[in-house]
């Protein structure tokens, strides 16, 4: 049995079963044998099902919300946005179905054309820093695809996703065809990595656990997209507007307590500008408000757990100079807010991802020496970029190697548009236009018209 505790007072919260290598086989089985009947449908059918499971998420946006506090310490707003994303997303899938269209290929002597066919059962591992979005990233569009969908949610958050596959069964999705396979990722992790009838693995988490599910799916020949780790830079020029991107840059990086890999944990501030800057995001800092994730005035919560918090603490130091904000004292596995100043750029804490409520600044003398800092790391998944200068935020676009870039913002996921990272960051691209078309095989076919 997995134990759910609520990670803002350490209470248990539920118990589950967990999965067994067993169950995933006989998940698997009623999982092929659904997808063979799902991508029989007329896309007409499968779209309008799916658009009304996004319904039914709709009607339970705050029955999920209120699940996602209690299991993930996730503030009451984020997880309302959370709830809702998962219906856009759905939405968004659906609007697809109808639109996965191949194409005619000019050929001598005859037809050719391309046809995009499901892949078949597609094996979800999703993480606990947004448990519900990213299960969703990859469940929507490959339901969407004609697949079926196992999905292995995180050992510390498996509720809202046993509710979602409630839901989908209430909207009529058909029996086996959206199933979830809660357990640890030793056991039923890697009994749906290796199995033989799941034709994808999409997984969200470490760097190091996403290479070694990459060479077991290596083994068969298994598709695989990996959204791994990030050390995102915020890279602040002397001419960009600092009240702005001082007032951004808390939430920048103490967003989900700084349990996100798209947090921009490294902020490099051109030196001329490096006093001011400090001087706007002190209070800024100092100001946050943590504490309980149910109030609504709250802006950042607890970390997931007492592993995760003690990873945090060995990080960070008393005696390391910087910001620090205020946390809760007693139960529940809160970290302050922390931005540590006068660290070495090859410092741990500056290169390694600390996942949580922690950053750093770093000064550099020019555009070179911001490109060069930002790309001093293993990852590349999102960073921010903030300068008037419009030649300037074209070229540093370009040469900061990273999968998701913004300009004098902090966004980074929009489900509409690609997301995904260079090296270390991980494989493939998840959302988007060509969100469907990951889930599928491409098939060719020549028709000869000579007699």
């Amino acid at each position: 049995m997995l134990q759910v505790l609520n990670p803002a007072t350490e209470e248990p919260v539920a118990t589950v079963p967990a999965a067994t290598p067993a169950d995933v086989d006989a998940a698997v089985a009623r999982a092929a044998d659904a997808q063979r009947r799902w991508a029989a449908a007329s896309p007409a059918d499968r779209a309008r099902l799916i658009r009304r499971f996004a319904a039914v998420v709709d009607d339970h946006l705050e029955e999920l919300a209120r699940l996602e506090v209690l299991e993930a310490g996730h503030t009451i707003g984020n997880a309302r946005w959370e709830a809702g994303n998962v219906r856009d997303l759905l939405d968004f899938s659906a609007g697809g179905v109808e639109r996965l269209n191949g194409r005619q290929i000019p050929v001598t002597g005859g037809l050719d054309v391309t046809i995009l066919e499901p892949l078949g059962v597609v094996g979800v591992i999703a993480p606990w820093n947004f448990p519900m979005p990213i299960a969703a990233w990859a469940t929507a569009p490959a339901l969407a695809a004609g697949n079926a969908v196992l999905l292995k949610p995180a050992e510390t958050t498996p509720l809202t996703a046993l509710r979602l596959a409630e839901l989908a069964l209430e909207a009529g999705l058909p029996e086996g065809l959206f199933q979830v396979l809660p357990g640890t990722g030793p056991v039923a992790g890697d009994a749906l990595v290796g199995h033989p009838g799941v034709a994808k693995i999409v997984f969200t988490g470490s760097t190091r656990v996403g290479k070694s599910i990459m060479a077991k799916c290596a083994d068969q020949v298994k598709r695989v997209t990996l959204e791994l780790g990030g050390k995102s830079p915020n890279i602040v020029f002397a001419d960009a507007d600092l009240e702005a991107a001082a007032a951004a840059t808390p939430m920048s990086f103490l967003d989900n307590s700084g349990q996100d890999c798209c947090a921009r944990t490294r902020i490099l501030v051109q030196r001329s500008a490096y006093d001011r800057f400090m001087e706007l995001l002190t209070p800024a800092i100092e100001e946050i408000v943590v504490g309980d994730p149910a109030d609504e005035r709250t802006q950042m919560g607890p970390l997931i757990s007492r592993a995760q918090l003690d990873r945090v603490r060995s990080y960070v130091t008393d005696d390391l100079p910087g910001i620090r904000g205020k946390a809760p004292e007693g139960p529940g596995f809160w970290f302050p807010p922390t931005v540590l100043t006068g660290i070495s750029e090859d410092a741990p804490c500056a290169v390694e991802e600390v996942f949580g409520p922690v950053a750093v600044v770093l000064p550099f003398e020019d555009e070179a020496d911001a490109i060069r800092l930002a790309n001093a790391t293993e990852y590349g998944l999102s960073g921010s970029i903030w300068t008037r200068d419009v030649g300037r935020a074209l070229r540093a676009s370009r040469a900061v190697r990273a999968g998701n870039l913004s300009v004098n913002s902090h966004s980074s996921v929009r489900y509409w548009t690609p997301f995904g990272g260079y090296q270390q960051s991980g494989l493939g691209r998840e959302l988007g236009p060509d969100a469907l078309t990951a889930f599928t095989e491409t098939k060719n076919v020549f028709i000869s018209t000579e007699a």
